[in-house]
């Protein structure tokens, strides 16, 4: 299912449109502040976003920046009323691929986010994160606040496995076991230790990165 965001403080609005693309499969989650929003992207990227440009808390071209610092592929669509020349063009500029005029027609709308994934793909399936840490799967890179730093291919093995089983407890023997001895190194239970103690370094000590005492390590989102 494809999963969009929606950037709206107008209740009846985001009703609408939530309920017309939950009818074409659409996963629909609507924020009324940007901060809710920003809160819930740094645990999970989306395929693509819809972003009123007037909200309670901040501008939609000043989200948008941050967003495009975050993730430089996830299609972003600006639905505002605010038509003059100087906001469209700002709001390309701060990064958006497309710009719709309120009021506007449902299945304009739909067709314009078809339009856009058609080229984008699912954005949502290359990125992973959680908390401040994401991780570019196309690009075997990983990120701290949107800046990217150095890991070695155990560090980004390490990283990922965890990543891509978020919420679950993974023990020691299992990440040996898929790290290391899959690849023919057969190594002690201290070579874990060492990675794990580098990887929480260069990640800043993240509080979403468990110890399981005597079990293992597990990677879940900061509440």
């Amino acid at each position: 299912m494809t999963e969009l965001y929606y950037i709206e403080d107008d209740d009846n609005i985001a009703d609408i449109v939530k309920e017309y693309l939950g009818q074409k499969g659409y996963d629909v989650s609507v924020f009324p502040v940007i901060s809710e929003a920003k809160y819930a992207f740094e645990n999970h990227i989306p395929d693509i976003i819809l972003a009123d440009w007037n909200m309670p808390d901040g501008s939609g071209d000043v989200f948008c920046k941050w967003i495009r610092s975050k993730c430089k592929e996830i299609p972003v669509i600006f639905l505002t009323v605010r038509n003059d020349t100087c906001d469209v063009i700002s709001g390309f500029n701060s990064g958006a691929d497309d710009y719709v005029v309120k009021p506007f027609e449902l299945e304009v709308l739909y067709s314009r986010i078809r339009a856009l994934l058609r080229r984008t793909g699912k954005v949502s399936e290359q990125y992973l994160s959680c908390g401040s840490i994401s991780i570019d799967k196309g690009r075997m890179a990983v990120m701290y606040k949107g800046k990217e730093i150095s890991v070695s291919q155990a560090e980004y093995q390490l990283l990922l496995l965890l990543m891509e089983n978020k919420g679950k407890t993974l023990t020691r023997e299992h990440l040996l076991e898929r790290i290391w001895d899959n690849n023919g190194n057969y190594v002690n239970d201290n070579t874990l230790t060492v990675a794990m103690k580098r990887l929480r370094e260069k990640l800043h000590h993240p509080s979403c990165l468990k110890t399981i005492r005597s079990f293992g390590y597990r990677m879940e989102d900061e509440v």
